[in-house]
């Protein structure tokens, strides 16, 4: 079992912050996190383009290739693997893996608003570690981004977490649930680790622990934290307002940067 695996199986759940960056994943692991993920959403608005479009398949191995060396274990969030083609996909995983890579995200969810055919994404997973079998592959059903308030949400995604299971995924990602009880029908559904993405207010690692849940992902959280802070703070130069005095520092971000 690789160490990116064994973050899945370990006493508490993996909790992956999400970098858009080099900076954000530098500081990230600089304060500790094993592994950091990428954030599409980050990483497209960073490169001025839409997310969840297949727009960013250059900005992606890019941010990958400039992670190399960092002292954690890095994920990639590929969106839908930048092609309809399980091959190309699979030439990708191999691209990332290259790199260095421990895991990738990969989604269903369609730039249309629908969803993969369950046997085309059954042929991405298993053409990605049949070319890569040592990639961790989180297999990402965005049933509950599409079909949030139908009661078809969790049934479907049900299903879905299974088939991708099957087709050899390593992990299962349903972001935006967040009821109890449908996150412990998908932990008992499927043996592959149940991914979920943190929802403030909602959701505490120990809850979602106590759940079942064995990994956590912050998403695009972190980046939109970010800007807020950077309009916050801009807002106070203007209005004359106060400005937190703990900012990172200068030597700090060089020291990062190294």
């Amino acid at each position: 079992m690789s160490s990116f695996h064994a973050l899945h199986h370990a006493d508490r759940p993996l909790l992956l912050p999400n970098a858009w960056d080099y900076a954000s994943a530098a500081a990230l692991a600089d304060r500790g996190f094993p592994a950091v993920g990428t954030t599409s959403l980050g990483v497209a608005a960073a490169a001025g383009k839409p997310d969840g479009v297949a727009a960013t398949r250059a900005e992606t191995v890019d941010l990958a290739r400039r992670l190399r060396g960092l002292p954690c274990l890095v994920s990639v969030d590929v969106e839908g693997g930048f092609s309809d083609d399980p091959a190309a996909v699979a030439d990708l995983v191999a691209e990332l893996a290259e790199l260095g890579v421990a895991g990738v995200n990969i989604e269903d969810g369609r730039p249309d608003g629908t969803l993969a055919p369950i046997h085309r994404q059954r042929q991405v997973i298993a053409a990605a570690k049949a070319r890569v079998p040592e990639m961790f592959v989180n297999a990402r059903t965005d049933t509950h981004w599409l079909r949030p308030a139908t009661a078809a949400a969790l049934p479907e995604a049900v299903r879905r977490i299974q088939e991708y299971a099957g087709a050899g995924a390593d992990g299962v990602f349903v972001p935006g649930v967040v009821d109890d009880e449908a996150i412990a029908a998908l932990v008992a559904a499927v043996d592959a680790p149940l991914n979920v993405l943190f929802a403030p207010g909602r959701h505490t690692v120990a809850q979602l622990a106590g759940l079942g849940v064995r990994r956590i992902s912050t998403g695009s959280l972190l980046f939109r934290a970010a800007l807020d802070a950077a309009l916050r703070t801009a807002a106070a130069v203007a209005e004359g307002g106060p400005i937190a005095a703990d900012l990172v520092g200068y030597a700090e971000i060089q020291r990062l940067l190294g």
